[in-house]
């Protein structure tokens, strides 16, 4: 239909494939949040607590890249200022299982966690994006790594949950 539209009526049609874009400010509650955000939360709980068990759904070794919303934000731009008209990635090529996610952030938040494996949806067992035509097209690469993402992303619901320790936030399951 885009090509339609750019051949038809000169419109200059942007197709992005986003492969999940997590951060600060995000939904991390509810079951509709990314695994970044599901994971800081179920830490940063657990840390306020002072408890251990966190639920993960499936085995853990689910692998998906991740991509920081300012990297995203700046790859979009890019997008939308180029001449490039056709169907591109935009994500990160740092693929990691959900366990090691895990880690890392027991790192960040200074705080081990017990993990309880229960059944949940999974999708496929791995999905990574592939970046080498925006590489080629745009000369786009990610500046945050996963780590740096995920710093930001637990303090800032870290934070968020301790201000809000006494009002309805409590405890969720999801992924």
């Amino acid at each position: 239909m885009c090509d339609h539209f750019n051949e038809d009526y000169n419109f200059n049609c942007k197709i992005a494939r986003y492969h999940n874009i997590y951060g600060p400010e995000g939904t991390f509650d509810g079951g509709r949040e990314k695994a970044p955000a599901a994971l800081c939360r179920k830490i940063a709980m657990a840390k306020i607590s002072k408890t251990k068990d966190i639920e993960i759904w499936g085995d853990g070794e689910q692998t998906r890249s991740f991509l920081y919303i300012e990297d995203c934000v700046d790859a979009t731009l890019q997008l939308v200022s180029s001449d490039y008209k056709y169907p591109i990635n935009i994500g990160s090529e740092e693929q990691v299982s959900i366990n090691q996610m895990v880690d890392i952030i027991e790192e960040i938040a200074d705080y081990k966690v017990n993990r309880k494996y229960i059944e949940g949806p999974l999708g496929v067992r791995g999905r990574n994006s592939d970046n080498e035509l925006i590489e080629k097209v745009l000369k786009w690469k990610p500046k945050n790594n996963l780590k740096n993402g995920l710093q930001h992303t637990y303090d800032w619901i870290f934070k968020t949950l301790k201000e809000n320790k006494n009002s309805e936030i409590t405890k969720f399951s999801y992924f």
